[in-house]
Parts: structure tokens; C-alpha cells; sequence
């Protein structure tokens, strides 16, 4: 009862992040990828420093911490945005919060290739859970209304997306357990977050200039206004800072089970949203994939951990 808030303010973070599927959806038909990432990043940017300057964890970054959130905002900000927003021009809201959470297994791989993580049976078999769950997904999802190789290669995009959050995760877990070179602390999750947001707009805003310079200055609907305002003020500052409460008020691990309930509220969103489908098969892929997730991402004993 202690922690009553910090439950209903996660569960309000999942639905937010659920919400934004078919956010992204409809900015997408609208908005070229780079130009809707700059400017939900102009906004996330902004509210981001005013939080952090008013709050007790106001720190610049060294010159070597600045390598480091600038290969973060990279992966976090330029590459996982030009997937998501491409990929959302393709496939359902519904389907591509599915696929979203395949950021883990890819997590979890580059884990045993980068930070020397063990390989276990658990991760192999859930990876194995996930792929059907994939395969269900691709082959009989309700959102027949959307042609079939555009719906697959949007799913093969928001996948790349879930693969640029894991390059994001791996450097974000370095930068937060070894110091850099000219500093004696590592940042904090915000620290990073904020600063990486700073280094990934600066990056993307020379891109957004050669897209907006080929295709057009952008000219969103209302609707396509709301969403990319929703997409950086809720879905990028409130629903990170809530979350890292969660973390700071009742850990890790339990926040992250939170996670699992997002394509839920993808799905859903989507059908009120968007008039997607529903049906028996996106049941099934959820229970595949997440459970592989579940899975891949459970403990092992002690003695195994220890090898």
C-alpha cells in the first residue's frame, strides 16, 4: 500500500507507451521520419533540461561522457527513430507493438558478445518462442486490410528498431556501471537519457534539413500535431521520469514486468484508435513472444550465474 502510486503511475507509463503505437501510426502517413523525430526531439529536448536543471542531478558531461551519450543518442535517438517512424508507415500499431518486444532477446544477445553474459537454455528457448510467435504474427495477423509484404516489411522494421534499442541498452548499462575515463562517477540513468536526447537532436537535425530539403517542409494535421506532441511529452519525458521513479521506488525488476503489459495497450489502442483488427492470432503471438521474453529474461541458479 506504500508504493499504491508508484503501481497506478506505472501502469499509466505502459498505457501511455501502448497509446503511442498508433500515435506514431498516424504521424507517419503524414510526416517524413526524420522531420516527426526532430521535432518530437525539439520538444522532449527542451522539457528534458528544464527537468534536470531543476532537479538535484544537474551535471555536464565530460569530454569522454559526451563520446559516450553521443553513441547512446545514436542508436536511442537517430536509428531507432528512423525505424519507427518508417516502419509505422507499413504495419498495424497493433503488430508492431508485438514486435517491439523483441529488444530484449536482442539485448540479451549482445550481452554474451559485448559484456561477456553466459548463454543459457533459457534465453535459447524463449528466442525459439519468440520466433513463433513472430511467425504467427506474420502469416495470420487480423490486419488483413493492410497488404502483406507492406505489413512485413514495416514488422522487419519496427524488428531493426527493437535491435537499435538493445545497441542503446548495452552502451546505456557500460556508461552507467564503468566511469569514463576523465570522470571518477558514472552518470545516471537520467543524466544519460537527457544528454543523449541533446546529442541525438543535434545529430538528427542535419538529416532532417536533407530530407525536408528533398521531399518538402512538412504540413501535419491537427490529428498528426497531437500525436507528435503525445509522442514527446508523454511518451518520451513523463513516462521516463515516472518509470525511473518505479525503479528507484520498488526496483528493477518488478518495473520491468510493467513492460509486458505495453503491447496489450498497443493492441488495444490500435482497434479503438484506428479501427485495427483483432483476433485470436494476436493473442497468440503476444503469449509466444512474451513468454519467450519471460523466459530468456528469468534467473538462473546461483551456480550458474557464477560460471
Amino acid at each position: 500500500m506504500n508504493h499504491i502510486l508508484v503501481h497506478v503511475k506505472l501502469i499509466l507509463v505502459v498505457a501511455i507507451w501502448g497509446v503511442g503505437w498508433p500515435a506514431g501510426r498516424v504521424i507517419a502517413q503524414e510526416v517524413a521520419p526524420f522531420a516527426a523525430s526532430w521535432i518530437r526531439y525539439v520538444v522532449a529536448v527542451l522539457l528534458f533540461l528544464i527537468y534536470l536543471r531543476f532537479s538535484s542531478q544537474w551535471i555536464y558531461p565530460t569530454r569522454d561522457e559526451w563520446i559516450r551519450v553521443g553513441w547512446i543518442g545514436f542508436f536511442s535517438t537517430c536509428l531507432y527513430q528512423a525505424f519507427f517512424m518508417v516502419g509505422m508507415r507499413y504495419t498495424a500499431a497493433g503488430d508492431a507493438s508485438l514486435m517491439i518486444t523483441f529488444n530484449p532477446f536482442f539485448t540479451a544477445l549482445l550481452a554474451i558478445i559485448f559484456l561477456k553474459e553466459a548463454m543459457h537454455w533459457r534465453l535459447g528457448l524463449g528466442i525459439a518462442l519468440g520466433i513463433a510467435g513472430v511467425g504467427v504474427l506474420f502469416w495470420y495477423s487480423p490486419n488483413v486490410d493492410i497488404p502483406f509484404f507492406e505489413r512485413a516489411l514495416g514488422d522487419i522494421l519496427i524488428a531493426g528498431a527493437a535491435f537499435a534499442w538493445a545497441c542503446n541498452t548495452i552502451q546505456m548499462k557500460k556508461a552507467m556501471t564503468e566511469p569514463a575515463k576523465d570522470s571518477q562517477r558514472c552518470l545516471s540513468p537520467l543524466q544519460l537519457t537527457v544528454w543523449s536526447s541533446v546529442a541525438g537532436l543535434l545529430m538528427l537535425t542535419p538529416i532532417m534539413a536533407v530530407e525536408t530539403w528533398m521531399v518538402g517542409i512538412p504540413y501535419p494535421s491537427f490529428n498528426a500535431w497531437i500525436s507528435m506532441v503525445f509522442l514527446a511529452v508523454f511518451s518520451t519525458v513523463i513516462a521516463y521520469v515516472w518509470f525511473a521513479d518505479g525503479i528507484l521506488s520498488i526496483g528493477a525488476g518488478k518495473s520491468a514486468l510493467y513492460v509486458y503489459l505495453v503491447p496489450i495497450f498497443g493492441i488495444l489502442s490500435g482497434y479503438l484508435l484506428l479501427d485495427e483488427k483483432l483476433g485470436a492470432s494476436l493473442v497468440l503471438a503476444f503469449f509466444l513472444i512474451v513468454g519467450g521474453v519471460m523466459l530468456a529474461q528469468s534467473k538462473q541458479p546461483v551456480s550458474k550465474q557464477a560460471s
